[in-house]
């Protein structure tokens, strides 16, 4: 069931007024606002075509990759009948999952213009490089004002009961009297547990990420389990989130509306002798911290080389890696991390 979100603007005096909810025009300004800004939906996701034709005899209102390359269509209710809007986006979906990497860079290129090319906008929005397979898993998100209690049940049973990559977020908004506008979103699953259940469910065309039971086995393994079980804790509050590849964990910060990773733990190539190998981005890690990078050089652990990913040379690209050689170095860089953090947030 659709929640009854309602909103109250706090007033002088502690007094409190409710915003007036309506339909206004809502659902055609919504297009407009996702492709100009995408993270009102999905701070995960790069826009890359807009009404797209699917050869079908559709269009889909947005395409976009996320954070793993995997494509997502974005489809607007408008004044669809439930069973219209589901069919269309699983029609779109159809089309989809067929789509190469040639046909979905030339969509994304097309669009993108002068702001291209992909590879480029998906460096700058994620701070990783393009992965070489895109489209390993495909997804839809209907958006809306609102959802019956029809297209809820739809949703929820292709999603929960066979993986199907479905999700909606339903946008409210609301003015009050002095005409000043608030938007909300609320999304009907929760979009990690979609994720999860496309991921366990479907088919893959690449290897999974390993599990942060696997990566901290693989640790303990190779002999660095306490050293990485004490950053992996410690390191955790201080980014925005975090992922695993197949050999390491990667801490992300969210910073200008792009993702980006920032440091890496990587049990896969670690030893007894050497340590727990890291990487560092260390101009963007001065950047999420708003510190001077010297100071972070400083609090670095002593076997430490300069690096660029894959011999990349820009600012952004260039960094750190080197090992943990035991606790009292990991302790000294998670302290001072969270000190600088907690400067940063007052």
């Amino acid at each position: 069931m659709t929640e009854d979100v309602r909103v109250w603007e706090i007033l002088e005096g502690d007094r409190l007024e409710e915003m007036n909810k309506t339909r206004l025009d809502l659902e055609v300004r919504l297009e407009k606002w996702l492709e100009q800004d995408i993270s009102i939906l999905s701070s995960d996701l790069l826009v890359i075509g807009r009404q797209v034709d699917t050869d079908f005899g559709g269009f889909i209102d947005l395409l976009c990759l996320d954070y793993n390359g995997n494509v997502v269509i974005v489809e607007l209710k408008r004044d669809k009948t439930p069973r219209e809007v589901t069919a269309q986006a699983l029609d779109y979906a159809s089309w989809v999952a067929d789509l190469s990497n040639d046909k979905i860079t030339e969509i994304a290129n097309g669009y993108l213009g002068e702001k291209g090319p992909l590879e480029d906008c998906f460096r700058t929005k994620f701070g990783a490089e393009l992965p070489e397979i895109l489209n390993e898993h495909h997804s839809m998100v209907i958006v809306a004002s609102e959802i019956d209690d029809r297209s809820e049940r739809i949703i929820r049973y292709l999603s929960d009961k066979y993986g199907v990559g479905i999700n909606a977020a339903t946008f409210q908004y609301f003015q009050n009297g002095g005409g000043k506008e608030l938007l909300s979103r609320v999304f009907l699953i929760d979009p990690t547990q979609v994720e999860y259940s496309t991921r366990i469910k479907t088919i893959s065309k690449r290897p999974p990420p390993l599990s942060y039971d696997d990566l901290q086995k693989m640790s303990k393994d190779n002999g660095v389990g306490d050293i990485y079980d004490l950053l992996l804790e410690r390191l955790s509050p201080i980014f925005s989130g975090k992922n695993t590849t197949r050999s390491s964990v990667a801490f992300v910060g969210l910073m200008s509306g792009s993702r980006n990773t920032i440091f890496s733990l990587i049990p896969k190539d670690s030893n007894p002798e050497d340590g727990l190998k890291f990487q560092v981005y260390i101009n963007r890690l001065a950047k999420y911290l708003d510190v001077d990078k010297e100071r972070l050089v400083e609090v670095l652990p002593q076997d430490k080389r300069e690096w660029g990913y894959f011999g990349d040379t820009s600012p952004d690209w260039t960094g750190y890696e080197g090992f943990f050689k035991n606790l009292d170095e990991a302790e000294r860089l998670a302290t001072a991390l969270s000190e600088i953090k907690q400067a940063r947030d007052g």
